[in-house]
Parts: C-alpha cells; structure tokens; sequence
C-alpha cells in the first residue's frame, strides 16, 4: 500500500484526478484489458472510495462485460479506470509520477502475449525524432488552474 499525494489525469487535461492512497500495482495480460488499453497488457492500481476523487471532469463509461465498465477521456481516448465489483483501479500511465508505482503483481500471465516473456530482450534504438522542436498540447504532469491555454484551444 502506497499512501502519500497523487494526482493525474488524461492527455488532454479534461479529466484529473486527486487521493492520497493507493492498492496493490499490478499488470493484468486479459485480452479485455488488452483492447481496452490498445497495448500488451494494462498497468493498473487500486484506489479507494474515501481517498480518491476526480478533480476535473469525469470519465466516460464502457462496459466492458456485465461485471466491469472501462473510464476513458471522451476528447482525448486516454484510458483512465477499470471499475469492476470489488473496486476501482486506475490506469498507471495516467499518474503524474507513473515511475513511483511499480508492479507488484502480473494477473492472467496465462493469456499474456505468447512474446511478452521476451519483450525487453530485444534490441534499443534510439528515437529518430529530435523532440526539441515538437510542441505538445498534452496537459503537463501537475496541476493547473485552467487548462488547455487559449493557444492550445482548436475545438
């Protein structure tokens, strides 16, 4: 159990999130994850009810099975929380400081990725892309005021 500040949020910055307590990290291979996320496995954490609250927005819901619904930012598509009969878990990639929260647990390894074992066996390449001159309209990993800023704005 982490406990401590936490915020984050979607790419765009319509939807943030607040608390101050954290579950179990974990990785779960399901293919319901899988899609749900666009990736090879979804990183998530538990939050609790009393200690966690959307601060800006809220999410939009797909349910996913009769059981789970998936919260994602319906301007930007970041996948943000996997709801399920026992609680809520929020999409890792999402926090300010994703780099804190590392997985304890990998759930349904059995349906992982049959490459997935050797996934960072492979080969380093260096980005060709010199991110200097890129420009982002991503909301940055902190709290603001208002966002987007007017210069962003292209609705």
């Amino acid at each position: 159990m982490h406990e401590g500040e936490f915020s984050g949020g979607c790419q765009c910055g319509a939807i943030r999130f607040h608390g101050t307590k954290l579950g179990r990290p974990s990785i779960c291979h399901c293919r319901m994850c899988q899609k749900a996320t666009g990736n090879f496995f979804a990183p998530l954490v538990t939050v609790y009810p009393g200690d966690f609250q959307w601060t800006r927005g809220t999410p939009h819901w797909f349910n996913s099975s009769a059981q789970i619904r998936r919260g994602f930012c319906h301007k930007c598509g970041t996948p943000l929380a996997y709801e399920h009969p026992n609680g809520l878990e929020i999409t890792i990639g999402a926090f300010d400081h994703p780099a804190a929260i590392e997985p304890q647990v990998q759930v349904n390894h059995d349906r992982a990725l049959p490459w997935i074992d050797s996934l960072f066996d492979k080969p380093m390449v260096r980005q060709g892309l010199d991110e200097s001159n890129v420009v982002s309209y991503q909301h940055p990993d902190h709290e603001t005021a208002h966002w987007p800023p007017e210069v962003f704005t292209h609705d």
